[in-house]
């Protein structure tokens, strides 16, 4: 996986949308998602990326790790 990792904006209804380039991983409502995604997509040492606060990882509209409704 080349391509940055955006983790959304908190939608109303709760939970962030993650994308990778143009591909749409799910909708994350606690940093378990987003890993599982992650790990999904091929990221082996996804865990280490996400509560690392890897640079790979853009989290636009809201502070990182915060999924609650906006």
């Amino acid at each position: 996986m080349a391509s940055v990792i955006v983790v959304h904006r908190p939608s109303p209804s709760g939970g962030r949308r993650v994308t990778v380039g143009s591909a749409i991983l799910g909708l994350a409502h606690d940093d378990r998602d987003l890993i599982e995604f992650l790990r999904r997509a091929g990221l082996e040492d996804a865990e280490a990326l996400v509560l690392g606060d890897s640079p790979l990882i853009h989290w636009w509209g809201g502070r990182a790790h915060e999924y609650a409704a906006a």
